[in-house]
């Protein structure tokens, strides 16, 4: 594992216990992107917390990746107004754009991961994506190959 020490300095600073978990899973994820298997084993020594204990934290709250995630990411809005203007065409258009299949959610290259949210807060844009911060708005699939290309 390549940042050891910084996950042991992070314990060292925070200390172990259930009330430190988020925060501790929340500053792992920051240094290494996301929480691998290897890193949560590792945690769950240090601090004598179970690896299902820890897993199903990291599960429950959605601002925990479990996979390597991609340089910039994709956030395809799936709130009412989204929904009612064809969000499911734009992710069904993003999705073929970037080559992905099945449940894949991040390209080959590792460029981009895409994923639903419940609600951007842009509902008189919709439909509506986010890459990274920018937001893009009154989509249809035809303006996809345009924006993705500006990455």
């Amino acid at each position: 594992m390549k940042n050891r020490l910084k996950i042991e300095e992070l314990i060292a600073k925070n200390g172990a216990g259930k009330g430190k978990l988020i925060p501790l899973l929340q500053e792992i994820q920051e240094i290494e992107g996301y929480l691998s298997k290897e890193t949560i084993r590792f945690l769950s020594q240090e601090i004598g917390i179970g690896i299902a204990d820890i897993y199903g934290v990291a599960t429950f709250y959605t601002m925990f990746r479990l996979k390597p995630q991609g340089k910039h990411t994709i956030r395809v809005c799936k709130g009412t107004a989204c929904h009612v203007s064809n969000a499911n065409m734009i992710m069904n258009s993003l999705r073929n754009e970037l080559q992905l299949v099945g449940e894949e959610d991040t390209t080959a290259d590792n460029k981009f991961t895409v994923f639903e949210v419940a609600c951007l807060g842009c509902c008189s844009l919709a439909p509506v994506i986010m890459i990274d911060k920018a937001t893009y708005g009154k989509l249809d699939v035809n303006k996809i190959t345009d924006i993705l290309a500006k990455y």
